[in-house]
């Protein structure tokens, strides 16, 4: 048990994780269910997840925040925006802006300016 534990410790965030046992056994696995706790959406024992694919397609109305908010979804690459808040940076000098608004765009990374995708802002 000790080594599934330091096992689980390593994971990173998932949507779900299971685990199977008798009665006792789950008793036993009071610690690894803790930890599992802190890395899943949804902890289930004695059962299976429901089988969904994250992709860009996919969204899941799913508990709060997706089904009370309907800005945001619990599944699929839109679930990243239940975790931002927009902020506007008016008027700020270039060497003042994260390096992600700069507009030499020193990370190199795509980008929307005036509603067209460019890894440039010129």
């Amino acid at each position: 048990m000790g080594e599934m534990i330091d096992f689980c410790k390593k994971l990173q965030g998932q949507l779900t994780a299971s685990v199977h046992g008798m009665p006792q056994e789950l008793l036993q696995a009071k610690t690894l269910l803790d930890v599992l706790q802190t890395k899943a959406g949804r902890v289930v024992v004695n059962g299976f997840p429901t089988g969904v694919e994250v992709t860009h397609a996919m969204v899941h109305g799913g508990p709060y925040p997706a089904t009370t908010d309907s800005r945001s979804t619990s599944v699929g690459s839109q679930a990243i925006y239940r975790y931002t808040r927009p902020v506007c940076f008016q008027d700020f000098p270039d060497q003042l802006l994260p390096e992600a608004l700069q507009r030499g765009n020193p990370l190199k990374i795509m980008r929307l300016i005036n509603g067209e995708m460019k890894e440039n802002s010129r």
